[in-house]
């Protein structure tokens, strides 16, 4: 019997092509994001035929692919480029935790790999459950400052606000964090993190490297309990800002780490 699921597929992020790698379908990508590091092998593996805002029109086409899957609205040129190559394109624009399983089970149901996808996420959730009862045994919560961008600040996308509550902390910008738009979660008094007096600021500044001493230097930040206590951290984009395996993953992991040393010392 053919299979009559998409044989070719463009990955246009990283999460895709590390979701399609844990359910042992790997073999049906033939394009990968530049920006992959999840898996590892994929870099030697598959050829990179994309950034985030754009990609190789013509080498994507050449591909063949039966479908390319994108994310993010800001994906929304690129897409277009490719649909009016002629090419069957699919981009999706989870901001939470929910959707994020909700779309990794998109994911497994054009692939036919519904239970292995399955067992993963019960696995998953399961693990999610365990961090959040451990935390709740601690005296205090930490409040989290997570700073996805510096100039200008960008405060958490919904996802990784989630994972921060999961985690054991409280953002201090839960308003902004239900924001879907980038634009909508940047801060635009630089004092109002300091006012909000994070117990612990967590950096992961979208692929460039996190500067605590420059965080910490800036104007009035000084008396902040985060940097008083030299409580400035990085989580690299790559094992957060993905919405898919790695932050519920990895990213969770070294939240709660943070959170858990924080906590032991009060």
């Amino acid at each position: 019997m053919t299979d009559p699921h998409p044989q070719r597929i463009v990955c246009l992020t990283e999460e895709t092509t590390e979701w399609l790698y844990l359910l042992g379908q790997e073999q049906r990508i033939v394009g990968i994001s530049g920006y992959t590091v999840r898996p590892p092998r994929a870099r030697q593996e598959k050829p990179r035929i994309s950034s985030f805002l754009d990609g190789k029109i013509d080498r994507i086409v050449a591909l063949e692919p039966d479908i390319v899957i994108g994310f993010s609205d800001m994906q929304a040129a690129l897409a277009d480029k490719l649909i009016r190559a002629g090419l069957n394109v699919l981009v999706t624009n989870q901001r939470s935790v929910a959707e994020i399983f909700q779309t990794l089970r998109l994911m497994a149901g054009l692939v036919g790999a519904q239970a292995r996808a399955e067992a993963w996420i019960a696995q998953c959730q399961a693990r999610h459950a365990q961090i959040a009862q451990v935390a709740q045994a601690w005296p205090r919560r930490p409040r989290v400052y997570f700073e996805e961008w510096d100039e200008p600040m960008i405060s958490a996308i919904r996802w990784v606000s989630e994972l921060v509550t999961v985690a054991g902390g409280d953002d201090v910008f839960p308003e902004l964090a239900v924001q879907s738009m980038g634009r909508d979660r940047v801060i635009a008094d630089a004092q109002e993190p300091a006012r909000r007096a994070p117990d612990l600021i967590i950096g992961s500044w979208c692929g460039k490297k996190f500067r605590p001493e420059k965080v910490a230097a800036r104007d009035g930040w000084a008396e902040v309990p985060a940097v008083r206590h030299r409580e400035l951290h990085e989580i690299k984009s790559c094992d957060i800002l993905q919405p898919g395996p790695a932050a519920l993953t990895d990213g969770l992991e070294k939240l709660h780490a943070i959170c858990a040393r924080w906590a032991a010392l009060q």
